[in-house]
């Protein structure tokens, strides 16, 4: 039996908006989030001990990162090669210079000649020596349509049609390494591409120009044992003969991911069976808060009853509340920063609401039978802030409708005489 533990998306250095500088270290609080975090990926490939780690791609945000943020990623990895635990880093969309154009940023780990770390930076397969025996593992890098752009045989396609010859081409280039695999080996394909059967999140957008899908149908191959995917946040399986997974990313990057379980995968291949194994991790959370206070009598204690402390401690808030401009003298605004103190970091984002915007009442729905003067009461009843206007208001309305029909007989004679005027013109 082989054990693999397989992350992907780690997006070191992301997210440093929803961060703060902690005095201690000089470092934002969420790169050190995503530090523990990858640490804890590394403490459990320890603990097991595993005998091979994939990652799927997407190192960092860019193909440029700082050098303490490279030197962050290189520690935890350096963990493995001092336990002498064969390492596979794939080159994601977000690892890659120019789309690939100029090299990738983990390609140093090549260059240096680290033991027991090999970099997928372009299609090949890997035989690689575990302490349980040896695992052969295909590499299938981020691959964008701009490779084939320049070339005279696509002049004139569309991106569909240049899509396509690239999946041609990538389709032959594939049924060549399986050509060369030894049958008696377990096989894994380690690729960081969109599948058409994907659940996506906001990496697709990330990526939209740069890429294109590739059919499940074009990984669900027998040879293969294990897929093991990045690019995709979010987990999910998507196939199991054999197991096609994407682990998701092991941090929140926004809040486009705060209902999303963050981990690793853990797999075992012995011999014809494989077992796949979900290890969710403990990572800072996001939370959106929405409140409408423009029915509320109290909109602060409202307001401040939504901010439950089991909720927004130490997670990155997004507060959201709608308020009518009249409210907005019964807000107190220091006691509102003082309750968001216990979040990790917040936001605040308020809307104001007229009445012009406001949903109508039930009792005067479309269709409904209702004299105006009814309708009136039935408005200011609604309105807590004229409740002290309400008798002067409605007197007001008795006079003008009592004075409304002979007000209309002398519009309707009016429009008579102009009627026949026109006509005499005519």
């Amino acid at each position: 039996m082989i054990k693999v533990l397989h992350l992907s998306d780690i997006h070191l250095g992301s997210g440093f908006v929803h961060g703060r500088i902690n005095p201690k270290t000089g470092l934002n609080t969420r790169l050190e989030d995503f530090v523990a975090t990858l640490g804890r990926c590394i403490d459990r490939a320890l603990a097991e001990p595993v005998d091979l780690v994939l990652f799927g791609g997407d190192a960092f945000p860019d193909a440029t990162p700082p050098p303490y943020i490279q030197q962050a990623f290189a520690r935890q990895f350096q963990r493995l090669v001092e336990a002498k635990i064969p390492t596979v880093l794939l080159v994601g969309n977000h690892d890659q210079h120019s789309q690939g154009a100029g090299g990738a940023s983990l390609c140093i780990y090549r260059t240096l000649g680290v033991p027991n770390v090999r970099v997928g930076d372009r299609l090949d397969t890997h035989t690689i020596e575990t302490r349980n025996g040896t695992v052969q593992v295909i590499t299938l890098p981020w691959l964008t349509r701009s490779t084939l752009l320049t070339r005279p045989e696509t002049e004139g396609l569309s991106m569909l049609e240049v899509g396509q010859l690239l999946l041609d081409r990538l389709r032959v280039a594939l049924e060549g390494e399986i050509r060369n695999l030894n049958p008696d080996l377990p096989t894994i394909l380690l690729a960081h591409l969109m599948t058409d059967t994907a659940t996506y999140g906001a990496e697709r957008l990330l990526a939209v120009g740069k890429g294109f899908t590739i059919p499940l149908s074009f990984l669900t191959r027998e040879c293969f044992d294990y897929v093991a995917l990045g690019h995709v946040h979010k987990h999910q399986i998507l196939c199991k003969n054999p197991f096609v997974v994407y682990p998701g990313s092991i941090e929140r990057v926004d809040f486009s991911e705060e209902k999303e379980d963050k981990g690793f995968v853990l797999v075992e291949l012995n011999g014809s069976s494989t077992t796949v194994e979900f290890c969710p991790l403990p990572v800072r959370s996001f939370r959106t808060i929405k409140v409408d206070l423009s029915e509320k009598k109290d909109p602060q204690a409202a307001l401040i009853r939504a901010l439950k402390p089991e909720l927004i401690q130490d997670a990155v808030v997004r507060l959201h509340y709608q308020i009518r401009p009249e409210q907005l003298d019964h807000l107190d605004d220091p006691q509102i920063h003082k309750a968001l103190e216990i979040t990790h970091s917040y936001t605040i984002q308020s809307e104001l609401v007229s009445y012009f915007s406001r949903s109508r009442l039930p009792e005067l729905g479309v269709g409904a039978a209702i004299e105006p003067f009814e309708a009136l009461k039935t408005y200011l009843s609604n309105r807590d802030d004229l409740r002290d206007l309400e008798a002067p208001i409605l007197e007001a309305a008795r006079r003008l409708l009592a004075q409304q029909e002979p007000l209309a007989e002398v519009v309707l004679v009016e429009e008579q005489e102009a009627a026949e005027t026109q006509l005499r013109l005519l």
